[in-house]
């Protein structure tokens, strides 16, 4: 017989699951300017995410922007 803990560890992987499915995969080569600034992306950016198309700074606005925080 199931209890509270075993639902709440099904709930626990099921939430992790899904969490590190939405984590973007790029695949290709990355860019040498951001797609939204064209600032300049480091070139251990560069190299750490493969396929980057987005400045830190960018990506961290487009994460806050999917995650529904607005700025004022």
């Amino acid at each position: 017989m199931a209890d509270v803990a075993d639902f709440a560890g099904d709930v626990i992987e099921q939430t992790v699951e899904l969490g590190i499915a939405q984590i973007p995969r790029y695949t290709g080569i990355s860019a040498t300017e951001c797609e939204e600034c064209s600032e300049e992306i480091p070139e251990g950016r560069r190299n750490a995410v493969k396929g980057v198309k987005l400045c830190v700074g960018c990506a961290e606005r487009m994460a806050l922007v999917k995650g529904g925080v607005r700025r004022g």
